[in-house]
This record gives C-alpha cells, sequence and structure tokens, in this order.
C-alpha cells in the first residue's frame, strides 16, 4: 500500500469516527500486521510498562504527542512512569488498520485512578475515577519493532465507548481496586458510582443496608469517627461475581466507644478478616455479602 492511500484511508476513518457515538471492534488491513498487535494490547494493558519498552520498541524510538516528543527506551519509561503513577492505562482498540510497515488505531483509552492525580494530563483524577479518551496513534514499525509512535486525542469522554465498569477483564480488574481505594479514602461519590441504584449490602454486624443511598449514609456517618481501610490478600473475578479475601483494618480518628466492632480510642485500630462476595449486574455491584473469617485483633 501506498503512503498516500494509507493517509486516505487514515482520513476516512476519522470522518466516519466522527460521525458515529460508536463502532464495533474492526480489524483489517494488507499482508500481515508488522508486529503482532493482540499482543501489544495485551501486554500494554498487563501494566508492565518497562517491559513492554524492551520488547516493542526500538532503542532509538520517537513518540510524539501533543504534550511533546519522547527518545529512546528512557524517554518513554520516564513519561510511562510519571504517566501511570497511581493510574492504570487500559487500550481498547475500536479500529485497527495496517499495511506492511505501518499500525493505525482507533482507541478508546481507559485512565483508571487508584489515588488522586489532580495533575494528571487530561483532568484531575480521585481514587475510583474512570476517564475514557479517544486516541489515533500511528505506529512506524521496523524489523518487528516501533520506531515511531505518533499519537492525538480528543477531548476527555466525547466519542468513547464505555466498558462496564467491573468483570474480569484487566481495565476491571484494575477498576475494582480503585474502587476499594476510592471506599478507603471515603470517597461516597466515587466509590457508589460502582453501585446500582437498588445494590443490597448484608453486613452480620449491622443486618442490611437497602440501595445506594443508605449505604453511603451508613459509611459517611461511621466515617466521621472510625475509618476502615481494605487490605487485599486474594481476589477472583469473573463477568457475574467478584470474590475477596480481605482484612478490615477500622481505625478512629475519634473515640468511638460505641463502635459496632469494638469500643475504639482515638488512634487505636482493629483488624477483622473477612471473605466478601460481591455479585455484579452490568457490571455494577448489585448485592454485598461479608462474612468474618478469622478473629479480630488489635
Amino acid at each position: 500500500m501506498s503512503s498516500i492511500r494509507f493517509i486516505r484511508l487514515l482520513a476516512l476513518v476519522t470522518l466516519t469516527v466522527s460521525s458515529l457515538p460508536a463502532l464495533a471492534e474492526s480489524w483489517q488491513g494488507v499482508g500481515e500486521m508488522p508486529l503482532d498487535y493482540r499482543a501489544y494490547v495485551r501486554d500494554f494493558n498487563g501494566g508492565d510498562d518497562r517491559g513492554l519498552v524492551e520488547k516493542y520498541f526500538t532503542t532509538d524510538t520517537q513518540m510524539i504527542s501533543g504534550s511533546g516528543v519522547r527518545e529512546g527506551h528512557k524517554g518513554m519509561n520516564e513519561f510511562l512512569a510519571w504517566a501511570h503513577n497511581g493510574v492504570r492505562e487500559i487500550a481498547r482498540p475500536q479500529v485497527v488498520m495496517w499495511d506492511k510497515d505501518h499500525i493505525f488505531a482507533e482507541i478508546d483509552m481507559d485512565f483508571v485512578a487508584s489515588k488522586p492525580r489532580p495533575d494528571f494530563t487530561f483532568g484531575a483524577l480521585q481514587a475510583g475515577d474512570i476517564m475514557t479518551v479517544k486516541f489515533f496513534a500511528e505506529y512506524t514499525v521496523i524489523n518487528g519493532k516501533i520506531k515511531t509512535l505518533k499519537t492525538m486525542t480528543w477531548k476527555p469522554e466525547t466519542g468513547v465507548t464505555k466498558a462496564p465498569k467491573l468483570g474480569s477483564h484487566a481495565g476491571q480488574r484494575a477498576a475494582f481496586l480503585a474502587y476499594t481505594r476510592a471506599f478507603s479514602g471515603a470517597l461516597p461519590d466515587q466509590y457508589s458510582s460502582f453501585y446500582t441504584d437498588d445494590v443490597k449490602l448484608q453486613l452480620s454486624s449491622v443486618g442490611n443496608l437497602d440501595g445506594k443511598k443508605a449505604i453511603v449514609d451508613y459509611y459517611t456517618k461511621m466515617f466521621r469517627t472510625v475509618r476502615e481501610n481494605l487490605e487485599i490478600n486474594q481476589i477472583v473475578f469473573d463477568e457475574n461475581g467478584i470474590v475477596g479475601d480481605f482484612v478490615s483494618v477500622f481505625t478512629a480518628s475519634e473515640d468511638a466507644p460505641d463502635f459496632v466492632v469494638a469500643p475504639l480510642k482515638k488512634g487505636e485500630s482493629i483488624r477483622v478478616p473477612v471473605f466478601v462476595y460481591y455479585t455484579l449486574k452490568d457490571g455494577l455491584i448489585s448485592r454485598i455479602r461479608v462474612a468474618r473469617s478469622g478473629t479480630p485483633t488489635r
């Protein structure tokens, strides 16, 4: 394919996606891909940035974007370390095209925050936030490795598809970890965005809490004196549910003589091992069942 024909195809794709809110995933090209882009996306979503750069990029690679030019492995690694500090980046290709030397991709990129990033490139993020940005990326490939990566973006949340928040995909697993950080950070707008409106929470020490508002109200009141931090031992994911082996660490910010687990003085903590089963509906939590799995320890 000539460069002129390739550029015309890119222009056609750009015009097409600008007129549609969402597209079914499409992969098409001439001959074999110059590199295995499906494997690249899988490894990109795996979160090992240094391994990705070493495996897929030439040592003299260039990444060119609106925010600047990054040179070589060092420049790429420094940029990715900054960009992914507390943020998982998950690529969901929508359209992929190629010839013998190039790959073009339209990508809906999810940025999943597990800690506050007020300085994030596309806008401030809190733990539990998920921001999706439309990317257009053109890769020039030499001998099976990326020599040049050029990217451009649209305004966040413009013309993008949205994946279900929770499930077994890499991005959905990252989203659940972000949910636990939002909950531990007492951020009700963020953690409650992972619930259905009619979510039910079953706590042996409290009883049943029905609905998103009831859960938020209960924890907002509790967090005034006692904060809960979720430590993760093990999690199992599928499309219908999430099962976790956790330790709930309750720490009193004020004296809490009536705390439901045990009386706590300011600064005291108590650790409670729990099993938690989350039932999912359309990628959101519709039911939470909590059971103690060991003896609380101070």
